[in-house]
């Protein structure tokens, strides 16, 4: 049965979506809140009507296809190929000419391929995400290399 009320769902970034049903209101330490019933279903849902539509994709549909791809802008920027700035860009919508076709194409392929299970895109994609994590958990850490000699430059593992 639907919910008499219509609810403005813009917590995933995109302003024109609307739940008919599926949510409850909730009382919070800060008011009243909503549940959403099922969000990754949702946003599967989301996501696939994105990619599965015959039209461009807009800024913030980028950016929330690549949220659910767990891909940050540099991340995505290299698997497109592009300069990281490009992909801020084109989520800001800032550019006249918009989001490429054949990127456009490849951010729907990818997404497409990740929500059906194929693990020769999600491997890659999930390892791009470790790494990104890994090189933001030691970002303001110092890295003291030594000379091994025969072995040429290594990391030093003494603390």
């Amino acid at each position: 049965m639907l919910q008499s009320t219509r609810y403005h769902y813009t917590e995933c970034g995109l302003d024109n979506i609307y739940l008919l049903n599926g949510h409850d209101p909730v009382e919070t330490p800060r008011g009243i809140g909503v549940m959403i019933q099922d969000v990754d279903g949702l946003h599967l849902a989301i996501g696939r009507m994105l990619v599965r539509e015959k039209r461009d994709l807009r800024g913030r549909e980028i950016r929330f296809l690549r949220h659910e791809l767990n891909l940050t802008q540099q991340n995505l920027a290299l698997v497109l190929r592009v300069n990281v700035q490009a992909v801020a860009r084109w989520e800001k919508e800032q550019t006249k000419e918009g989001i490429p076709g054949p990127a456009q194409g490849l951010i729907r392929l990818l997404y497409e391929e990740h929500t059906r299970g194929n693990k020769k895109i999600m491997e890659p994609l999930k390892r791009l995400a470790e790494l990104d994590e890994l090189m933001n958990d030691g970002a303001d850490e110092t890295i003291d290399f030594v000379d091994t000699g025969d072995e040429g430059w290594q990391r030093s593992m003494e603390a």
